[in-house]
This record gives structure tokens, sequence and C-alpha cells, in this order.
């Protein structure tokens, strides 16, 4: 039966206006979710879930008692209540609904005086109320991690004047102020998230939550009409060349309305297109771009382009020069030369544009370099993996917004003999309590045995450890062993300041993400070093791992012993090679799809912190409303941290027998 309702009406609203920033043509392939497929489609739920964005919002309306909130869904319903409710000469509205033209925007906070609006945008988003360049570079220029934010608000401002030309409005951030310090113990603990079956979510506030019960703000509001204006007053670039601001609204509107595909023009932003996918029912805009703009078949794309480069900064200019496919790529645009010891990151270019290493084989392996890497390595050797999480509002008072939480480490040993085994693990989950010190004394308890070495695979583990020791020595009146554990931390830590090491531990954790950098190329990892990407090439290239790992030893009676593991095979064949180890693992939750996982595990395009989702784990722990799924939970943490430190064991192995 046809349905006889009209169409819904399109409008360009403030996500499709960042979209049109980073690229017009996406105007197309946003909200068809039958049609293309967009890899963020749920990210900005899961974002929001990770880093807090949830509680900030909801703090932002206790900021303001006695608002009123525009909940009608549809755009015309909004549009109607809205109106409706600006009638009062003083009001405050949350969603309130505003549109102009082919214009539709969701204010956050409009709060209205007679005819001074103030227009309020929040954003859980970090900000240092004492840095003098939050906005506007030493250069005079804004701040490129601030300008998306200030564009947004623009768009806002934009369309409520051409709305009401009456109105006098003034613009505003709310942001999360790493200023600040909480003043009450367990804020983030009143707002909860309920996530509907549909998508949807509620937020959950506790009984009795008041603007009192909530302390001193942690959220500044800063009126940022200054360079809002000048937003308003430049141009932006467009598919059609540069034009002012309000007729590059009126024309990507035009196009939204229209439901026009601008013509794509490829450029390095590209890179990390949302809709793209390598094959399914869902058409991929990444693909059709590619194909219109080059008359390329899909296959032609997929052989590589100058996007696949890794670590390679200057790849609009070479899509400038019309180098566009990967093998058309020579040593002189990556500038090719040697850099000290061990492999340059244009040598791993060139293997990657290449397919081929002096030595030949299936992949390099600098043997002399890991040798030598290896001299100063003291055996029993200790991997360590932490997971960790930064959210808006803080656990306890003293705290500031995205303080470092370290939830979970895990823990392997190899002996000089060749022995593995996992030997400690932590994992905190418990709502409302901050596990940090517990974390590093669990740490020290495992680590303080012996004078091994101890590897971690990039900084992360570094940093997140130089965090918790400002947080120790600042608290460490109420932490009774606070001088020992903070003598621990600096014997394993080194610290920079602006790129200069000006301290490092005696025993300062070995990064083996920089061995691999250096000593370790295999193709199918595309030049990158993450250990989601070295482990499976080391797997399907290692006979050793096969021989080893190919058959149920690991947490086996007389076999590697496990915390979490019986009788488990790593080595399983797949396609003439291996699997994944990671693919052995079910998903952390049933009701994330493969795609979620996916956008979390990114290297490039994740928006989270190292194991994203672990962090989104630890985040649905605490913020959402299912202690059913809470021991499940655990179980899974347990085994993917225990996995990302075998993994460290595995390519140490598989370099040490390779070759």
């Amino acid at each position: 039966m046809l349905s006889n309702s009209p169409p819904r009406r399109r409008y360009l609203t403030k996500s499709r206006f960042k979209l049109a920033l980073s690229c017009p043509t996406k105007l197309f392939y946003a909200g068809k979710p039958t049609q293309f497929a967009d890899t963020q489609a749920d990210s900005t739920f899961m974002q929001a879930l990770a880093d807090g964005g949830f509680q900030v919002g909801e703090l932002a309306k206790l900021m303001h008692p006695g608002g009123v909130e525009v909940t009608a869904e549809a755009n015309a319903d909004a549009l109607s209540q809205t109106r409706a409710l600006l009638q009062a000469d003083t009001v405050t509205l949350f969603e309130a609904a505003i549109s102009h033209g082919n214009c539709l925007v969701r204010v956050d906070i409009l709060r209205k005086v007679g005819n001074v609006i103030d227009l309020i945008e929040v954003k859980a988003k970090s900000f240092d109320s004492r840095d003098a360049h939050a906005f506007r570079g030493k250069q005079g220029q804004l701040d490129v991690g601030m300008l998306p934010y200030l564009q947004d608000v623009a768009f806002q401002k934009h369309v409520l004047a051409m709305a009401h030309p009456e109105w006098q409005v003034r613009s505003h951030l709310m942001l999360a102020d790493t200023a600040r310090r909480c003043s009450v113990s367990g804020l983030n603990q009143r707002f909860k998230i309920n996530r509907q079956p549909d998508g949807r979510h509620q937020v959950l506030v506790a009984p009795g939550t008041t603007p009192s019960s909530v302390g001193d703000s942690l959220l500044s509001v800063v009126c940022v009409d200054e360079w809002v204006d000048e937003i308003l007053a430049g141009s932006l670039n467009t598919d059609v060349g540069e034009l002012p601001f309000a007729q590059a609204v009126q024309h990507w509107a035009a196009h939204v309305v229209a439901d026009n595909r601008i013509p794509a023009r490829i450029g390095a932003r590209c890179a990390k297109c949302e809709f793209r996918c390598d094959g399914g029912p869902l058409k991929s805009g990444f693909h059709l771009c590619w194909q219109e703009a080059e008359g390329w078949t899909r296959e032609e794309v997929d052989r590589g382009t100058v996007l696949d480069l890794w670590n390679f900064p200057r790849k609009q200019a070479l899509i400038e020069q019309g180098v566009l496919r990967l093998q058309d790529v020579t040593p002189v645009h990556l500038n090719l030369r040697a850099e000290g010891p061990g492999l340059s990151n244009s040598q791993r270019q060139w293997m990657q544009v290449s397919g081929t290493w002096p030595e030949g084989g299936e992949y390099h392996l600098d043997k002399v370099f890991l040798q030598d890497a290896m001299r100063d390595w003291r055996y029993p050797l200790h991997f360590i993996d932490f997971e960790t999480a930064r959210v808006a509002i803080p656990f306890f008072a003293g705290q500031r917004p995205y303080a470092n939480v370290a939830f979970q480490f895990s823990h392997h040993v190899v002996e000089a003999s060749g022995a593995v085994r996992h030997a400690d693990q932590f994992l905190c989950l418990t709502p409302g309590v901050n596990p940090n010190v517990a974390f590093v004394r669990a740490l020290k308890s495992a680590l303080e045995k012996d004078e091994g070495t101890v590897f971690m695979w990039s900084p992360h583990e570094n940093t997140t450890l130089l965090d918790l020791l400002r947080e120790i020595e600042s608290d460490g009146e109420r932490v009774e062993d606070a001088p020992a554990l903070a003598a621990f931390i600096r014997t394993l830590t080194v610290e920079k300041e602006k790129g200069r090491v000006v301290r490092a531990g005696e025993r300062a954790m070995v990064d083996l993400c920089v061995l691999a950098r250096k000593a370790y190329f295999h193709p199918q990892t595309k030049g990158s070093c993450s250990i989601k990407k070295v482990l499976p090439a080391v797997m399907g290239s290692s006979p050793f791992l096969r021989a080893q790992y190919g058959r149920p030893v690991y947490g086996a009676e007389s076999g590697i012993p496990s915390l979490n593991f019986t009788d488990w095979t790593w080595w399983q064949a797949e396609g003439g090679g291996a699997r994944n180890p990671y693919e052995l693992l079910p998903p952390l939750f049933d009701d994330i799809s493969k795609e979620e996982q996916n956008w979390l595990e990114a290297e490039d395009g994740a928006l989270l912190a190292d194991g994203g989702a672990a962090t989104m784990a630890w985040a649905r722990m605490q913020f959402e409303e299912v202690p059913s799924k809470r021991d499940a939970v655990e179980k899974a943490l347990l085994r993917y941290c225990e996995l990302d430190t075998l993994a460290m064991v595995l390519i140490l192995e598989s370099w040490q027998n390779g070759k």
C-alpha cells in the first residue's frame, strides 16, 4: 500500500554542514543507510558514551534550571513546539529547532531574554581556560582543533540571524574545563545511559541530582563571537571554488534539498572517508567517487592508491601532481634515504610501494638490528599492556575533566629458557570506583620480583604511568604508600620536554613498536606497525609459531600457563595462511556490530584511546544499565587484554626464530 504522507523535507543540518566542510560529495551519501555504507553511523553514540558526552549534556542542563526541552523528534513538530515556546519574553530551551529556507539547526541551549539570544553549543571537548591560545594560535590563526566547533556555532548563528533578524544573537561554547577540579565524588555516576533496542538512548539522572548537588561547575561557557563572526565574514572552500560563508551554505543546502550529488574531487581527505566498504549489499561511496573522478574500475581502486601510503604527509601534493596509483610513486616522491640504524620511514614506504627489500623473501627482518637491541635486555622479559579511559566528568573530588583512568592490565613473562606464562592481570569495572591506585599497586607487585626488561607496544603505557604519577603525587596525603608507588613508576618511565628526554628510569620500558618500525616489514601490514597488523603477518609467515601454537597447548595442564584460556590453539589455518588470533575471540558485546567493532579498533579512524573496544566496554559498565552483562564483559575483557600481551610475545618469538 502506498503511503499518502508527504515526503520528509530535507534540510542542511548541523551534521550535514560538518560533512560538507570535509567533502561536499558526502551530502549525497549521508542519511541513506539502506543504500550506502557508513562506518560512522553509530560512532557518534559510541564516542559520546566513551568520553562522557551524554553526561556533559545533562550537566549543562543542570546549569540552566527551569529550561524546557523541545522533545519532538520530527522536524515539523519540533519547529512548531519551538515557535510556541519562544512566544515567552524570557525562556531557556534545550534542543530548540530553528529553520530558515533549507537550513535547520537544533540548538543545545537557547536562552532568550527579549530579543537578546544566547546560543550555547555544548561539547565534551577538553579546554583549558588558563590557555591564552586555546582558540587562536600564536601566529594569529584560528586553532585547528577548535575550528570545527567554531564553524558549527557559526552555522547555527547564521541560521538564527536569518530566521530572526530582530534578534541579537550571542554565541557561546560550553566545554569541559581542565583548569577546574571536581568538588564532589561520584558525579559521573549520577548520569546513566539506557540504550534502546532501536539504537536510541535515554539518559537516566539519579534522583536528587540538583544544581547544588553537583558542586562547582566543571564546564566553562566561553563567548566565541569574535571568532565566529570572523568565520561568518570569511569564505568556505566548495566544489565551485571559494564562496562567502552565506553563499556556500545556500549552495550546499540547495543540493541537499534536491538530493543532487556534487561531483567528487579526489584529495588526501578521502583516506578517512566513512562511506567505504569492501563488499556486501551496500554501495561504497569512496569507490564511486574514484570511479567517477578518474574513470577507474573498482578493481583498479583496490590495487592501491597514494592514500594507502603509510605515514606519508604529502599525499595531497602527489595527487595534485597527478600521482594517484600506489605503483606510480617513485623514490624521488618519497625522498628515499637512510636515517641511522634500522629502517627509515621512507625506506618502509618504498618497501610498501615496490614490494621488494634487499634480502628478498616473504618479508624483511633485520636480525643484526634485533640482536644489537637484545644485548641490553635482561631476563625474565616482561610484557605489559594497559587499557585506559578518559571521561569528561571525573570520578572523585579533586580530579580534573579527562583524568586518565587505568582500569586493566595484562602481564606475560618469558624466561631465559624460552618458557612463556601469563603471570598477572588486573581489571576493575566497578561503577564509581577509581582504580588508579590499586592498578599501580598490582603492577608494582607483578614487576618488582626481579629486574627483568619490561616491554610495551607504543608509548601508551609510558604516558599512562606518568599521568598516574602526577595523580599520586598530588594526592599523596590520601595514599599511604604514595612514595613507594611514585618511586616504582619513575623506574619504568621516560619523561620528555619538547621532544628531548629529561629523565629516564633505570628500568625504562622498551617500545616494541619502535623495534617493529626499524627492523621488520611484511607486505601484509602495508607499512603499519600496529600490533593488530603485525600479529596476523607473523602468524602467517612463521613456521615456529605454526609448530608451537598449532596445538592446544595454551592454557593446557602441561603447556603454557594462562589465566583465561584452557587448551587453546592460537595458530589456526585459513586460506593457505593463519587466522588472525583476534578474530578467534567473540565480540565484547552482542549488540555491537562487526562494523562498530572495526571502527573502535581502526588505528587511524577511531576517536578513542588505545584499545577502543576495551574503552567502550569500560564506559558501558560505568554509564549504562547493563548489570546482567557484567560477568560476560569481564571475561571477554580479560581474554582480549591477555591476547594483547601474548601478541607481543608471539611477535618477538617469530623474530627470534625467523629468516
